[in-house]
């Protein structure tokens, strides 16, 4: 395996996982304000789910998105 590469692929990945799931949380929160299913002040329970089926990874991570 080359370790630098692994590192610089698995990076971009994280990177475009970060991005892309913070624009579609932001969206899908004004969305759901603006049509009144929440007010804008709750806290969100949210989960997210890594699966790299290859590996045998399944990786979850449950928090709470504060909104105000």
């Amino acid at each position: 395996m080359n370790e630098d590469q692994f590192n610089t692929s698995l990076r971009k990945f994280l990177k475009q996982v970060g991005v892309t799931s913070q624009r579609e949380i932001e969206k899908a929160v004004r969305d759901a304000i603006a049509a009144g299913r929440i007010k804008g002040h709750e806290k969100l329970n949210a989960k997210m789910v890594l699966t790299i089926d290859n590996v045998g990874l399944v990786h979850e991570i449950n928090d709470t998105i504060e909104l105000g």
